[in-house]
């Protein structure tokens, strides 16, 4: 393959991870684990507590760095051209990161200014994200007066302000009601068709994966499936996404032969 092409096939992935390995205390909580994403992908990563998502998460920011692999975002190792490829992420993470005591637009300013926009930008990018998120009414709001599910939309809204290639979501409608995760769920995919965005959304639940998803079973760091949820469940002989899910982390060698 001809250099050109290299890059023109790796500029076509948002997300390339590589044989990645992570250990914390001679146990691996990743082992192995290998996945690509597309820009304009939705992908689930799905697996219980424990599993091993938020440490795959926190690699790919680069929270911790101390692994065997390669991770890249489109053309760029997050280790050796940190500064590119991070600027092509977006992340929401688990734990809520906005400062309450500021509106939503002040929060959004932050975000700009360390990103190196300037003022005008900065407004201009955060009330396009606000309009996107249906949240541009509430631009002056203080955040702690925001439901959970309004509060989500603005971390998501913040995340795309400096136009990323990859959104990570680890876990984001924790503690919210039904009707606010399926609001979520709804705006994640539409994201990935509007804008292109790649999406890895990480969560324990079932009923956030939808009909046609690619899913990506995470279970003691090990990477169990990568496929579309109906090619999964047919491939292990069950009815519903529920059972396939059980299947394998019930019983890895049998499920992974």
């Amino acid at each position: 393959m001809s250099e050109a092409s290299h890059t023109a096939g790796a500029e076509a992935l948002a997300l390339d991870i590589i044989e990645l390995s992570f250990t914390y205390t001679g146990r691996p909580a990743l082992d192995d684990v290998s996945l690509a994403i597309k820009a304009g992908e939705f992908v689930v990563l799905l697996g219980p507590n424990g599993a091993g998502k938020t440490t795959l998460f926190s690699l790919i920011t680069r929270l911790h760095d101390r692994r065997r692999g390669e991770i890249r975002i489109g053309s760029f190792d997050v280790r050796r051209q940190a500064v590119q490829a991070h600027a092509r992420i977006g992340a929401v993470f688990q734990q809520p990161t906005l400062d309450l005591d500021l509106s939503v637009m002040q929060n959004l300013a932050y975000h700009g200014a360390l990103h190196g926009m300037s003022p005008r930008e900065s407004k201009a990018r955060a009330l396009a994200q606000l309009e996107r998120v249906g949240l541009a009414d509430q631009r002056r709001t203080r955040v702690r007066r925001l439901s959970g599910g309004q509060r989500r939309r603005v971390e998501i809204a913040r995340g795309l302000m400096h136009e990323p290639r990859l959104l990570l979501l680890d876990e984001p409608t924790v503690g919210l009601d039904i009707a606010s995760r399926r609001d979520l769920v709804t705006h994640a995919h539409r994201l990935c068709v509007e804008a292109g965005v790649a999406v890895l959304w990480a969560t324990h639940l079932i009923d956030e994966v939808r009909p046609g998803d690619r899913v990506a079973v995470l279970h003691h760091g090990r990477l169990l499936a990568d496929e579309q949820s109906e090619t999964l469940t047919a491939r292990l002989g069950v009815e519903t996404l529920g059972e396939a899910f059980d299947r394998l982390v019930g019983d890895e060698e049998t499920a992974c032969d």
